[in-house]
């Protein structure tokens, strides 16, 4: 597989601060985390699991020189949220950026679907963009500047067995990108979402056959997956001031070819 180099820093958020949720482990959100301080923000990151959201401080610390903010935070828990918000605010003066990363997936068949793993999946997913974003929003509108970057996937819209729970959370994050970024363009604001195919990291292959990550990474043009921090590139973009003329916009990250 043809990887490209890790990209060097050029201080693109600069200046900035940054809230990253669902943060901990090795996925996107560390990820975006990561790039985030390397591209010269103050971040925050949460997770619901304190042990691992302190470990991915600590690695950041490490690899960056630059040891994140940390919240522990449930966002499927209104009070948190606002906790999360409040010690943002609190611990980086300000939120610049506020990047919702948390989601939930799972393989069912919608017949064997039960109400509880449907609920779970798009609270998690679906249902947290939305609670997060009314939490900061406010504060970004009254400062007149902000920008969310919410996680969705191509899944939103496109078909895959077992998945639609999922895909119907991450449709509804895609939608709710639109029509959020529409009200908050006037106080100059901006909403945009990136949609993941596959990208590889230690929990997704524990907790994936190799059989369905060979078949997802075969659809893939450049036959293989992306790496987390290719994705978490795109996010940057869209966090910072390179973008500064969009909103409301769905960036695949994908190579997939149909």
């Amino acid at each position: 597989m043809n990887i490209p180099s890790y990209p060097e820093p050029i201080n693109l958020l600069k200046g900035k601060t940054v809230v990253v949720t669902a943060a901990a482990g090795t996925g996107i959100g560390y990820s975006a985390a990561k790039r985030a301080a390397e591209e010269g923000a103050s971040v925050l990151i949460s997770d619901f699991h304190e042990r691992r959201l302190n470990e991915a401080a600590d690695r950041i610390a490490q690899e960056v020189g630059q040891r994140p903010a940390t919240c522990v935070c449930d966002v499927t828990n209104q009070d948190h949220v606002d906790g999360l918000r409040d010690a943002a605010i609190r611990d980086l003066g300000r939120v610049d950026v506020l990047i919702n990363n948390a989601g939930l997936g799972g393989e069912v068949p919608v017949v064997d679907m039960t109400d509880e793993q449907w609920h779970r999946v798009v609270d998690v997913t679906m249902t947290s963009v939305f609670r997060m974003t009314r939490a900061f929003l406010p504060h970004m509108q009254t400062q007149k500047s902000g920008a969310i970057v919410n996680n969705a996937s191509v899944l939103g819209w496109r078909a895959q067995k077992g998945q639609a729970h999922y895909a119907a959370a991450k449709a509804g994050v895609m939608a709710f990108t639109r029509c959020s970024a529409v009200e908050a363009a006037e106080f100059g604001v901006r909403i945009n979402a990136v949609a993941p195919s596959i990208a590889m990291h230690a929990f997704l292959a524990k907790v994936t056959t190799d059989e369905l990550l060979a078949e997802l990474s075969s659809k893939e043009a450049f036959g293989r997956p992306a790496e987390v921090w290719e994705v978490a590139n795109v996010m940057m973009f869209l966090a910072s001031d390179l973008s500064s003329y969009m909103t409301g916009e769905i960036l695949s990250v994908s190579s997939q070819r149909a």
